[in-house]
């Protein structure tokens, strides 16, 4: 019944009127009284409170009629009366922003579907603004990532998964990036039950148990996809895999032979495979006197897929992705430098709502450890410890 209620708010907001009445919806009242919300954002306390304030506004009278149209018993009276009330008694400043705002709230408390699909936002715009501001000196995995997922999304039917690599040394931002995709993709991002997250040494540490693992794999990924249209499935410490494992989850990732099938799913493998090979490309054009912006992506993804191609036996490159050519984008991320570390740095203060000074910026880029050892000009590190350093300057 409570779910039958709320949906029947919704129509009747959906109709642009809570009334008899002819009165246009006027603007949301957080324009004028808190200032606008951006698209995408998440909810807040600004919006709870507004809503809180003019939901406040229903009178009795409304209420009556909406308990009316869910339970019948008794109402005759109040049907009676319908056509005799005034205007003015009925649902204030509706519209189609509040028809949002009633669907994200109601969402925030539960979920909407059995299938997850209300929970699925795909937001583009915040995955951009997000990339551009928090992820820094990876202007290759900025494009690639954006640019992949954007298009596998606005595809009107993909013909196969979407299957990044991702590749770094440890603290360059990977799973930063990874967990940027859950957000803004999903409501609930990495809690989402259309996220999968899979860490190799955690999941799958004994290579003796590797055909046990392989049915666990193939049955909770199946499970995923029948419950969600869409699913996004990560594999951290992809290049500790055993390739059997990959094996396995190649059939999600092929080609649909179904033509009517609309099931999406994108694939996330993050590897620190490659790391010296990025680092050897960016400290050459350092030397050289070139920037690292100038470090074009066929370049290092021609060098990644050769170092994948050349390792060992049963390791994450002898794995039907490479050989199916499967991977659709191998994603270089660059090493990390000192004014990189700083950002990260005002990023962490700017999290915990702390003060700070340039100074003591610069005093957390230099707690960090600097390679090679002639030039140290990248951060061994990345920005893995950065925020731990920050608890340095409390008080």
């Amino acid at each position: 019944r409570g779910l039958g209620c709320f949906v029947l708010v919704l129509l009747l907001l959906l109709g642009g009127s809570g009334s008899p009445g002819t009165t246009p919806p006027p603007r949301a009242p957080w324009a004028d009284e808190q200032g606008a919300v951006p698209e995408g954002a998440p909810w807040g306390r600004v919006r709870y409170e507004a809503v809180k304030k003019h939901l406040g506004a229903l009178s009795k009278h409304y209420w009556q009629y909406l308990a009316c149209k869910v339970w019948q018993e008794g109402c005759e009276e109040e049907e009676k009366q319908q056509g005799e009330r005034e205007a003015g008694w009925g649902f204030p400043l509706v519209g189609q922003d509040y028809l949002e705002i009633l669907s994200a709230w109601y969402c925030s408390f539960g979920k909407c579907c059995e299938t997850e699909d209300c929970r699925i936002i795909n937001n583009i715009t915040g995955l951009e603004a997000e990339l551009n501001g928090q992820l820094h000196g990876q202007h290759l995995a900025k494009d690639v990532v954006l640019r992949a997922v954007q298009g596998f999304l606005q595809s009107p039917r993909p013909p196969k998964a979407l299957v990044l690599s991702f590749h770094g040394w440890s603290g360059t931002g990977k799973n930063f990036v990874a967990r940027m995709v859950a957000t803004h993709l999903y409501r609930d991002g990495l809690r989402s039950d259309c996220v999968r997250v899979f860490v190799s040494l955690l999941h799958f540490p004994h290579h003796n148990y590797v055909d046990s693992y392989k049915a666990q794999l193939q049955r909770q990924i199946s499970e995923t996809l029948q419950r969600c249209r869409q699913a996004l499935l990560i594999f951290d410490e992809a290049e500790k895999l055993h390739s059997n494992l990959l094996d396995a989850i190649t059939p999600f990732m092929a080609q649909h032979t179904n033509k009517a099938d609309q099931q999406r799913s994108i694939f996330l493998f993050l590897s620190n495979l490659g790391g010296n090979t990025i680092n050897e490309v960016a400290l050459d054009f350092w030397r050289a006197g070139r920037a690292r912006e100038e470090i074009p992506l066929e370049l290092l993804e021609q060098r990644l897929r050769l170092e994948l191609q050349e390792a060992a036996e049963n390791s994450y490159a002898h794995s039907q992705l490479l050989r199916e050519n499967l991977l659709d984008f191998v994603v270089p991320f660059l090493p990390l430098e000192y004014q990189h570390v700083k950002l990260c740095a005002r990023d962490a203060f700017q999290a915990r709502g702390l003060p700070y000074t340039e100074a003591m910026l610069d005093q957390v880029a230099q707690m960090m450890v600097f390679v090679p050892k002639e030039e140290k000009l990248f951060s061994a590190q990345g920005c893995k410890s950065v925020p731990q350093r920050i608890n340095y300057f409390l008080p």
